[in-house]
């Protein structure tokens, strides 16, 4: 017998780095030593109290059980106090918070529950690759806005054809940003809920990077802005904030229509969250202990970013700073395009980075550094560029 995929299955995007992740393998593999700058994982261990708060919460009898469908009222009160206290926001934690199995997955489901098929969702180029996942499953229209370098890769409104905004449902809008590193202010924010309303236009603010701010700003929520929750909704996952990418927990919050469709799909879908990872969520998100240690990782990543940008710019490769996340968006020398800029990196100085092209077209003319090994790689890492010749020293 065979079984062949579905057709819906056909049309999902190829895992364009996966084929980046197999060419660093082979190159490891033949024994050389890589400068892995090329992905996007956390690098830092998950904060001891929140691990020692899972393991109390295993231990209860009562967190062995199934979750409940919409996840643990107290893990939803938790996220409500914490983004009343980080930003201000008043949330009503049955009607405006959906509990997630990480980010990626509301992402991907919402163009299921919000969309029919035929209908248009307006993404970001270049934007983080998953959000075509939902494209292609809801089988809906995509619509790009370009980020360009002249505008600090926030989208110019006035860029979006008026019939496509005016056929738009939803509109997907991540900062700070993956993958150049900008940073939204909330004078763009504003602009973004005046949009919204002008068009009824959906907003979805994916906000997995918000407490990755440089030189000392705040990163503003999406939901401070006024009108934000007659517009929209913003994800915010804990794998960024407090090192747990392999826990898999976020939550969407904001407007009661669009949370309430999440919920309904998540029902058929899931069992929610494993109870104690949900417990283990209200100790990160409530402990004393958080500030500091918060604090103490965006020092981290801000002297990483330093430490390879001031080297970059020795050699004459001039980045774009970032003011957050942990990357670092760098121009791809006159020539080549971004995979094979990436490829001539990873064979000649045995460096691996991340090809722009692969978030979108609008970033082939560069390539993503992850800024997730020590200053004293990175700045090796542009000492073993620079005897390539590609850049002009000043």
């Amino acid at each position: 017998m065979e079984f062949p995929e579905s057709d819906l299955m056909q049309t999902l995007p190829k895992q364009f780095f996966a084929a980046l992740v197999a060419k660093v393998n082979k190159k490891i593999a033949e024994g050389y030593d890589v400068i892995n700058l090329g992905q996007g994982n956390p690098d830092q261990p998950t904060f001891d109290y929140i691990i020692e708060g899972l393991k109390e919460a295993a231990e209860r009898p009562v967190n062995n059980k199934y979750s409940q469908f919409r996840g643990q009222p107290t893990f939803k009160k938790a996220c409500a106090a914490f983004y009343q206290e980080k930003y201000g926001v008043e949330l009503d934690s049955e009607k405006e918070i959906c509990v997630l199995g990480g980010s990626k997955i509301g992402l991907v489901e919402l163009p299921w529950a919000l969309m029919n098929p035929g209908d248009t969702i307006i993404l970001p180029d270049p934007g983080y690759p998953d959000y075509l996942s939902g494209v292609a499953l809801g089988q809906v229209k995509l619509e790009t806005v370009p980020l360009k370098a002249e505008n600090d890769f926030l989208p110019d409104y006035d860029d979006i054809p008026e019939d496509v905004a005016k056929k738009a449902k939803f509109i997907y809008l991540n900062y700070p940003n993956n993958p150049t590193g900008a940073v939204a202010t909330r004078e763009f924010w504003e602009k973004t809920v005046a949009f919204a309303k002008k068009y009824n236009v959906g907003v979805v603010s994916d906000f997995a990077y918000g407490a990755l701010g440089f030189d000392g700003y705040k990163n503003p929520s999406f939901l401070e802005t006024p009108g934000a929750k007659d517009v929209g909704i913003e994800l915010y996952t804990f794998s960024k904030t407090f090192n747990m990418a392999g826990w898999r927990l976020a939550f969407a919050a904001g407007n009661q229509e669009m949370i309430e469709a999440l919920n309904l799909i998540q029902d058929h879908l899931f069992v929610s969250v494993y109870p104690a990872v949900q417990d283990a969520g209200i100790v990160a998100l409530e402990s004393s202990e958080r500030d500091p240690e918060i604090v103490k990782l965006v020092a981290l990543y801000q002297s990483r970013r330093d430490a390879f940008v001031n080297a970059a710019e020795k050699i004459g490769w001039h980045a774009f700073k970032s003011g957050g996340t942990f990357y670092a968006w760098m121009p791809v020398p006159k020539g080549y395009t971004s995979e094979q800029f990436a490829d001539v990196l990873l064979n000649e100085a045995h460096v691996a980075v991340a090809p722009g092209k692969g978030f979108g077209e609008a970033g082939d003319g560069y390539v993503r550094i992850g800024l997730l090994v020590s200053p004293e790689r990175l700045v090796e890492a542009v000492e073993r560029i620079d005897k390539l010749n590609l850049f002009e020293r000043k």
